[in-house]
């Protein structure tokens, strides 16, 4: 009996038995976040439904928010194109976010068109899109943000960006959905720098 099988012993499975766990616990883990959201369901929980130790979790993808963004089978890893954006000064976040944004959905709209549109068939409130928008990236802006009301900047950064994605992706409505990245970018980062920098984008 493989390790992450047994009553006794789950472990770190063996040869040929990784690639199945993973995916293993990709499916629970999506069947856990669609039915509990993605704080309702714990690491544990995913682990013991997957019959596998928690530590295999954290063997595989790192944490519970690399875990969400694997059950979405995205063509990118979002949280590591964050990463690289917030890995910077403040000033010229905003021009960041909505380059980074474009640069990433702008090769995969008909990806981009689906993860959105299979949101409103089932629980809007534990939709992955919104789970990773809200609980993850939106967390991760505001720990840059200065401010008591940082997480309610990040939220309307957040907000501004979907704006701009129903718009340009989900609608397509003209001319954002064919204007050029730097045009876009010129345009429209000076709204989302206005929420990061609220002091020095009004004086």
């Amino acid at each position: 009996m493989s390790p992450e099988r047994s009553g006794r012993g789950r472990g770190r499975p063996r040869g040929g038995d990784a690639a199945q766990t993973r995916q293993t616990i990709i499916d629970v883990a999506r069947a856990q976040f669609a039915e509990r959201g993605f704080r309702g369901a714990s690491v544990r929980s995913i682990a013991g439904a997957a019959g596998v130790d928690p530590s295999l979790i954290n063997h595989h993808f790192g944490d519970k928010a690399q875990l969400l963004v694997a059950t979405m089978e995205l063509p990118f890893n979002p949280l590591e194109r964050i990463a690289g954006v917030l890995d910077g000064p403040l000033e010229g976040l905003g021009a960041r976010l909505v380059r980074t944004f474009c640069g990433s959905w702008d090769p995969h709209r008909d990806v981009f068109t689906t993860a959105v549109r299979s949101t409103f068939d089932g629980s809007l409130e534990n939709a992955p899109m919104l789970s990773l928008a809200q609980n993850i990236v939106t967390g991760r802006i505001a720990e840059r943000l200065d401010g008591k009301d940082a997480h309610l900047r990040a939220s309307l950064v957040i907000s501004q960006l979907v704006g701009l994605a129903m718009l340009r992706y989900i609608a397509r409505v003209e001319p954002l959905a064919s204007t050029d990245v730097d045009d876009v970018v010129a345009t429209y980062a000076p709204a989302l720098q206005a929420n990061i920098t609220p002091d020095i984008s009004t004086t």
